[in-house]
């Protein structure tokens, strides 16, 4: 139980601290938000868990290959915004896109052969 709280308080952590640097810098914060650290995080605690390389090189793999659709996000949304729509009204639109940018990839995937 005290591993699931250390995770969780770590995880919580890089969250507030994209946040509170944002503030002072969009630069900067954009430059933490961008690193893959959630995924970082994510494939040392799978490891740490699994002690599986295997499960670990899958996660990665998928993780590539997830990324691109997420992209879309953060295409859709300033565009939405800058039209002066509503904040929240422009993160849902914009969350509804990339979810189905993620279900075209993923069919677009299994298509041609890589399995995730």
């Amino acid at each position: 139980m005290a591993y699931l709280i250390f995770k969780t308080i770590i995880s919580a952590v890089i969250i507030v601290a994209v946040s509170e640097i944002s503030k002072r810098s969009s630069l900067l914060g954009a430059i933490l938000a961008s690193l893959p650290l959630v995924s970082y995080l994510g494939i040392i605690w799978l490891y740490i868990d699994t002690e599986s390389q295997a499960k670990v090189a899958q996660l990665s793999k998928s993780v590539f290959w997830m990324v691109i659709p997420s992209l879309s996000f953060f295409i859709v949304f300033p565009i939405l915004l800058k039209t002066e729509l509503n904040f929240y009204l422009s993160l849902v639109i914009s969350t509804v896109i990339m979810v189905s940018v993620y279900f075209i990839m993923i069919f677009i995937l299994q298509r041609i052969g890589i399995n995730i």
